[in-house]
C-alpha cells in the first residue's frame, strides 16, 4: 500500500523525529521494504514496522557526492527558512551514489513542502516543488528540472479549490560543492518566486472574472446574469422602492 502511495500517487510526507521534521517520499525509497532514509541521522525509518534501523554503507551516498548533497542541503534549508513559514526540505542521491571522485554523472533531488491548515478561517493551502539536479562532468554543467504545485482550499460559503502546477529547466557550472549549492539555491528560489508572483498576478482579479465565467444561466430568461449592468440594476431597484414609500 506505501509503494502505491508513494510512487503512484507521488504524495510527499512530513514526519517528526528527534532530529526535527524530515520528508517520507517515493524519492527516498532505498530497499523492496519500502524503507525511506533519513537524511540528518542517516537511520531508515520503515513505514510498515514503525521501526528504525541504522543505515548501512551501501544505502549511503559515497563521501564525495555526499560533500554536495550536504552543502546543497544546508542551503535548501536556509532558504526555505525565509521563503516558507513552517516548511521543511530534502535533498536525497537518485542516482550515481556510488561516485567516488570526479569523472561520472550523478542525480541530486531537492523536494520543498509547506503546509498550511486554518480550517477555523475556512482555508487549507501547500506547495510543493521537486528540483531534479544532474551534475554532468563531461560537459561540467549542472542541469536544473523544476516541478512545482500549488494547491488551495476554501470552503467558506461554497467550495473552491485551486490546483496550479508549474514546470522549468535551467542551467548552472560544475563548480566546487559550496559554490553549486549557492548558485542552484539562487536558482531554484528565482523560479519559485518568479511562479509565485505570475500566480499572484493570474488570481487577483479572479472573483471579478473566472468565478463570474462560471455562473450558471437565469432560470426564466435563460440568458447569463450580466454582472456589467448590476449598478443598473440597483438603481432601478432603488427608485422603486422610493416610488412605493411615497405611495
Amino acid at each position: 500500500m506505501w509503494d502505491f502511495i508513494t510512487k503512484e500517487a507521488r504524495h510527499v510526507f512530513r514526519a517528526h523525529t528527534l532530529y526535527g521534521e524530515i520528508l517520507l517520499s517515493f524519492l527516498n525509497s532505498i530497499t523492496l521494504n519500502n524503507d525511506s532514509l533519513d537524511k540528518m541521522a542517516h537511520w531508515v525509518p520503515s513505514h510498515v514496522c514503525t521501526e528504525v534501523r541504522p543505515a548501512s554503507d551501501e544505502e549511503l551516498p559515497s563521501s564525495y557526492v555526499e560533500e554536495y548533497r550536504c552543502a546543497l542541503d544546508a542551503e535548501t534549508i536556509k532558504y526555505v527558512g525565509e521563503a516558507y513559514p513552517k516548511g521543511v526540505s530534502s535533498v536525497y542521491c537518485t542516482s550515481g551514489k556510488d561516485v567516488e571522485e570526479p569523472g561520472s554523472d550523478f542525480e541530486l533531488v531537492v523536494v520543498i513542502l509547506a503546509t498550511r491548515h486554518s480550517p477555523q478561517n475556512f482555508c487549507n493551502g501547500s506547495w510543493r516543488s521537486i528540483w531534479n539536479i544532474v551534475f554532468k562532468d563531461d560537459v561540467q554543467t549542472v542541469e536544473v528540472r523544476g516541478k512545482m504545485q500549488v494547491g488551495a482550499h476554501y470552503f467558506e460559503e461554497g467550495n473552491v479549490q485551486l490546483d496550479a502546477k508549474h514546470e522549468c529547466k535551467d542551467y548552472s557550472i560544475f563548480q566546487s560543492p559550496d559554490d553549486c549549492a549557492v548558485s542552484l539555491t539562487n536558482i531554484i528560489r528565482h523560479h519559485e518566486t518568479e511562479y509565485l508572483a505570475s500566480l499572484q498576478a493570474s488570481y487577483i482579479n479572479l472573483p471579478d472574472t473566472t468565478f463570474k465565467d462560471l455562473r450558471r444561466k437565469l432560470p426564466v430568461t435563460r440568458t447569463l446574469f450580466p454582472w456589467h449592468n448590476m449598478l443598473q440594476f440597483s438603481l432601478t431597484r432603488d427608485i422603486s422602492k422610493e416610488l412605493r414609500i411615497g405611495k
